[in-house]
């Protein structure tokens, strides 16, 4: 089974960055789409971002333009930048094995414990 820890996560001020970082261990996982969803204080966990072997992306609407996905299969790591950050993106973030089903990106666990992104003042 494969494992993913987040990290990454903090507090930044509005138009701030953050760069989280999802780190697989366990069994082998580079032929795999990782994604990240996010899930905010009383709403369900939303779809953001996620990125194939060979690297193609796709990205929720609230966050195209703003953050980007990427993968070091050698690193077994999966990063999440995000730029120009707004009060609307504090969530806990989450990575895990995704896939697309023709109209959504569906998460397949495992999940971890998440990367917590506050922004304000």
């Amino acid at each position: 089974q494969v494992h993913l820890l987040e990290s990454g996560g903090g507090l930044v001020q509005p138009g701030g960055s953050l760069r989280l970082s999802c780190e697989a261990s366990g069994r082998t996982w580079t032929s795999e789409t990782v994604g990240w969803f996010r899930q905010a204080p009383g709403q369900e966990r939303e779809f953001v971002a996620s990125v194939s072997w060979p690297g193609g992306t796709r990205y929720a609407d609230s966050v195209k333009g703003r953050f980007t996905v990427s993968r070091e299969n050698t690193k077994r790591t999966v990063y999440l930048q995000m730029n120009n950050l707004k009060p609307d993106d504090t969530a806990i973030y989450y990575c895990t094995l995704t896939k697309w089903t023709g109209s959504v990106t569906q998460g397949l666990g495992p999940w971890g414990q998440g990367t917590q992104v506050t922004v304000s003042l």
